[in-house]
């Protein structure tokens, strides 16, 4: 069910299913929205609580305050949290979202239960060259455009109400969020703190990704995050949560009988 929470800060659209004083808090990749977990959520509901929000200028969220910067998306997750009253919560990020939830780690919450990141955007910025960068942010602005980017984005093609689903996601997404994530949230270093973290930590990532790459994962969150577990996905892109909703499921439920 579609709920919305409005702050001094900005309009949060939010979906609230399942219950228990622990809830999975799904945040989504940059073009994505809280639709991205539907399929990852349905087999989760008649078991836990799960929330999945559209971070700021995605979805249905609006910024009131004109700001689109991971700071600001992470104080929409702590709004979020404390508004809903969840006593304990598994921060689910994927790709950007998985940066947004490193922020609120680092920021030690009492109700961090634990940390699942699924291909996240590594703490530390990636020094991507601006050409790169400019063409990610021009193939987000077409149909066209988007088709052309799953191609890097999946391994497998998208079945066609999941392709659909993304094309409207990314078209819909408000200009500035989309230029920064592209101008400064790839290049953010947001590492500050994550050293302290000591809830349970458990990385996801598919082994054909193009966007992050293991080889680069792992090494750095294992500097970083020493004590989180990594795991491999065969035959998967980036977009694990709609090519592989049942593993990343699957890795939720046993993140949740970890911490009983």
């Amino acid at each position: 069910m579609a709920h919305y929470l409005t702050t001094n800060n900005a309009t949060l659209h939010f979906t609230d299913q399942g219950q228990g004083s622990t809830a999975l808090l799904f945040l989504h990749y940059w073009g994505g929205s809280a639709q991205t977990w539907q399929q990852v959520t349905a087999p989760l509901v008649p078991k836990v609580r799960c929330v999945a929000m559209d971070l700021r200028g995605w979805g249905r969220s609006r910024a009131l305050d004109g700001r689109y910067d991971l700071e600001a998306m992470a104080d929409d997750v702590q709004a979020l949290i404390e508004a809903l009253g969840i006593e304990r919560v598994v921060l689910v990020g994927h790709s950007m979202g998985g940066k947004v939830a490193q922020i609120v780690a680092g920021r030690l919450p009492a109700s961090l239960a634990a940390l699942l990141l699924v291909a996240p955007a590594p703490p530390k910025g990636l020094p991507l060259p601006a050409e790169v960068r400019q063409g990610m942010l021009d193939s987000y602005q077409s149909r066209a455009g988007v088709m052309q980017a799953l191609k890097v984005l999946t391994h497998q093609p998208l079945g066609e109400a999941d392709r659909e689903q993304v094309i409207t996601d990314t078209l819909a997404g408000d200009m500035a969020a989309k230029v920064y994530w592209t101008s400064e949230g790839i290049l953010a270093d947001i590492k500050e703190g994550l050293e302290l973290v000591t809830v349970p930590v458990l990385i996801l990532v598919g082994d054909k990704d193009e966007v992050e790459r293991r080889q680069v994962l792992e090494p750095l969150f294992g500097a970083i995050l020493p004590g989180a577990g990594f795991r491999v996905l065969a035959d998967v892109g980036h977009l694990s949560p709609i090519e592989a909703p049942a593993q990343v499921a699957q890795a939720c439920l046993e993140l949740l009988e970890e911490l009983a």
